[in-house]
């Protein structure tokens, strides 16, 4: 099955493809997904009318006739629960019956670090005292706080790298990453 993602940052384009991956390995469920069809969209640019249409399009020409799109974005200041069904809507209306799952996470994809914060001590160099605030989703500036822990973290540099290490189990304590971890899944089978 041949995947193709749209997502908003440089970080992602690399840690979306591990995040797949690694679900699809749980699952035993091969997945092609070339690095051309990691499709990067600013995400102010994504929600302006035409320009998330646009990207559908590509990203399913790239996917092929029985592809599936898996559409990967920073929620910032919106609901994701009010954001995602517009944008879900918006490619579907471009696709049609091909697949298309849309997540957005909480604020930030580094939230996810953050609620899994222990898992990734050792790659971050972390003191024992810091473990992950009883609700993540809260944190507005995620980067931020993983600065404030002493972590000199860099989105291109640090963000798949990451993505491969966290532990799933404890980004699961956040909504919007259950939300990513069962659209995955269910994009893959």
């Amino acid at each position: 099955m041949r995947l193709a993602c749209i997502v908003e940052g440089h970080g992602e384009v690399d840690a979306v493809p591990v995040l797949v991956r690694r679900i699809a390995s749980e699952i035993e469920r091969p997945v092609d997904l070339p690095h051309a069809n990691v499709i990067r969209v600013p995400r102010s640019k994504l929600v302006k009318d035409g320009e998330e249409e646009r990207a559908v399009k590509l990203a399913a020409g790239r996917a092929g006739p029985i592809g599936r799109i898996l559409i990967l974005v920073d929620a910032d200041r919106d609901c994701p629960a009010q954001l995602g069904p517009v944008l879900l809507r918006r490619a579907r209306g471009v696709v049609g019956s091909m697949p298309v799952a849309v997540v957005l996470a909480k604020h930030e994809f580094e939230a996810w670090f953050i609620a899994a914060v222990e898992s990734l001590r050792e790659a971050l160099a972390l003191p024992a005292r810091v473990v992950a605030p009883a609700d993540p989703e809260i944190i507005r500036g995620a980067k931020e706080w993983l600065h404030d822990q002493g972590v000199d973290y860099g989105e291109t540099a640090d963000q798949a790298r990451l993505t491969a290490l966290f532990d799933f189990a404890a980004a699961k304590r956040t909504n919007s990453f259950e939300k990513c971890y069962r659209e995955i899944r269910a994009i893959l089978t």
